[in-house]
């Protein structure tokens, strides 16, 4: 599992690490039912406390991306599409409402904002 660290990024360990397995989840990258590594050897391959990737899983497993059976581990859950697509509109809404305040403290119109989507669509 590729898993890369930033110890100069602003967005805490443990955010960083449930965000990618999160990825990886969505993608397919890690398949349904697949057993993830366990929280002390993660922890310990990455370099971690283990209370950062106890942290990582517990907020995945809230979000509804694993599911963690006692004694075997934590697994990959079977995720519905329409929640991922839900999941996927909500962070785009937080996301452009912080670029509308950044263009608008920047004195951009919405034209300008909409070409530049465009522009990185493609």
């Amino acid at each position: 599992m590729n898993i890369i660290i930033s110890n100069t990024s602003e967005v805490p360990i443990y955010e960083q690490i449930k965000n990618q397995l999160k990825n990886m989840i969505i993608s397919g990258e890690l398949a349904e039912n697949k057993l993830l590594p366990g929280m002390r050897s993660l922890a310990k391959d990455l370099k971690v406390s283990v209370i950062t990737t106890k942290r990582a899983y517990n907020d995945l497993e809230t979000e509804g991306f694993i599911y963690t059976v006692p004694g075997k581990g934590s697994f990959v859950k079977s995720l519905n599409s329409d929640l991922i697509k839900e999941k996927s509109l909500s962070k785009i809404e937080e996301l452009l409402s912080d670029a509308i305040v950044v263009a608008e403290g920047g004195g951009i119109d919405l034209d300008e904002l909409i070409e530049i989507l465009e522009t990185l669509w493609r």
